[in-house]
């Protein structure tokens, strides 16, 4: 039983830092729970099975919401849902457990502050490549809310994560040597650097606001994909729309709209008219099927005015003023080896799971004049596709997304936290539009201005700021810190063999 101990004691700090991120937030304890784990990484022997159960804890905790989307909407029972549910866990729980063999097998301990920053950020970047993809609870989110955040417009999240395990495991390896100076040094650079960055804004703030709506239809999912909720729902847009037209800009969620767009080309005319005469713009998500490719897209379209001194509506089927989703998400909109999984189980069969994916880089929408850099749900966890789409003209960053599948869990909180991180990286205001919460206005510094409770059907309206200009991390990405962190890597190398 004593064999066991380490293990469940990096399980339990892998748990921990689920109460870094939101809805928690306490963003601390990512240091002390991170901290704690390398120093037991110093005293055990077997690091892959250590990394496995840390893992294990970090993901079990973090993402527990997926269940409830498995188990509600899955049509698995009780057992299948928790089997899929430790599956996935287990496959990201090797990531860390590739990291600590790594830097364990291959490194002396007194240079795994400077080596483990480089495997951190390649093991991430890994994480966030691998089978299109999955870096949901990267530790920099935890701290938008803390002084290391101030580094995000210039190393973005990523490079914020390659501090926080510098910091902790330099705490780590000093607590083993009884050498204080250095952390004490390292993690004072870091934060008071951290902090003073914080007072520099980056993008120059646009004097003359702009007046912007979002409608939370709050639809229960399980009526979403019912035939005869279709006019309900698409009414009750319309209707809730109705004392709102005098924005410059109105916007309904994803798939607002829940008919195929060529079958209601009717209702998007009506709609197309209405913000016309009302001098705005309406963007709407909305699912495409082109019957004569017999592919299925994700949308965003734009109706009503799209340059300020039109005076009609521009809408049209299969007009360029639209944004397909690129990332798309596993099992809920593309089924991986689909000849094989198709039919083992009612959730590899669920309503709206075969999508096709739309380009990486794709045109901005333009509604009344305005440029949005679109990002569909998940979409907005990927920092690289979202520089790929800002361009020069770019005001704003828009997300919609669809948070019923998660019900009452931290998972929609989560994805909140994820985009205020996008905005702070990019110096953007980023307007998230949901189905049921959470629906909100961040600023370019990652604030909350404005939100609407969760399942709770409202429209939020809010004046929001553009801004012009780039953030470091726009202009160079993540290339400064990967070189950086190479080339430490490199000299510890030589250092090491010497």
């Amino acid at each position: 039983m004593t064999k066991l101990i380490p293990y469940v004691i990096a399980c339990v700090l892998g748990a921990l830092l689920t109460f870094s991120y939101a809805p928690f937030s306490i963003w601390p304890l990512m240091f002390v729970g991170l901290s704690g784990y390398f120093y037991l990484l110093t005293q055990h022997d077997s690091p892959f099975k250590l990394g496995l159960s840390f893992g294990l804890g970090w993901f079990g905790a973090g993402i527990s919401w997926v269940h409830v989307s498995i188990a509600d909407f899955g049509g698995l029972p009780l057992v299948g849902s928790l089997a899929l549910m430790l599956l996935l866990c287990g496959y990201l729980a090797l990531f860390p457990a590739l990291f600590s063999r790594l830097l364990k097998r291959y490194f002396d301990v007194q240079f795994w502050p400077f080596v483990a920053l480089f495997l951190w950020i390649l093991i991430e970047w890994l994480r966030s490549w691998l089978f299109t993809g999955f870096p949901w609870l990267s530790i920099g989110y935890s701290q938008i809310d803390g002084p290391v955040s101030g580094w995000m417009p210039v190393i973005g999240e990523v490079g914020v994560s390659g501090l926080i395990v510098l910091v902790c495991s330099s705490v780590a390896v000093s607590v083993n040597k009884k050498h204080w100076l250095a952390p004490t040094l390292i993690a004072s650079v870091v934060l008071m650097s951290g902090w003073t960055l914080n007072q520099i804004s980056w993008t120059q703030v646009q004097t003359t606001p702009v007046n912007i709506a979002m409608v939370q239809g709050n639809i229960r999912q399980e009526l979403r994909w019912t035939p005869e909720q279709d006019r309900p729902t698409m009414n009750k847009y319309k209707n809730m729309s109705a004392d709102h037209w005098q924005n410059d800009v109105i916007i309904w969620p994803e798939a607002a709209v829940p008919k195929l767009e060529p079958t209601v080309s009717e209702y998007l005319s009506e709609m197309d008219e209405r913000a016309a005469i009302s001098d705005t713009g309406l963007i709407t998500g909305i699912v495409n099927y082109n019957f004569e490719t017999e592919q299925a897209f994700n949308t965003l379209i734009v109706l009503g005015k799209k340059e300020a001194e039109d005076e009609t509506g521009h809408y049209r089927y299969l007009h360029s003023n639209r944004f397909d989703k690129h990332h798309l998400l596993p099992i809920g909109e593309f089924i991986p080896l689909e000849d094989f999984l198709r039919g083992l189980a009612p959730i590899f069969d669920l309503p709206m799971s075969s999508f096709t994916r739309g380009d990486f880089v794709q045109n901005n929408l333009i509604a009344n004049g305005f440029h949005f850099a679109p990002a569909l749900c998940f979409e907005i966890a990927f920092p690289r596709q979202i520089a790929a789409n800002i361009r020069s003209e770019t005001d704003f960053i828009i997300t919609v997304s669809n948070d019923a599948w998660f019900g009452a869990s931290h998972g929609p909180a989560q994805h909140m936290e994820i985009a205020r991180v996008r905005a702070k990286e990019f110096g953007k205001p980023v307007l998230r539009a949901t189905n049921n919460g959470i629906t909100a206005f961040v600023d370019h510094q990652g604030n909350i201005l404005s939100r609407l409770p969760q399942f709770e059907a409202a429209v939020l309206s809010d004046q929001l700021y553009p801004t012009n200009g780039f953030t470091p991390y726009k202009r160079f990405g993540d290339w400064p810190l990967l070189l950086l962190s190479l080339t430490i890597l490199l000299v510890v190398l030589f250092k090491q063999k010497k």
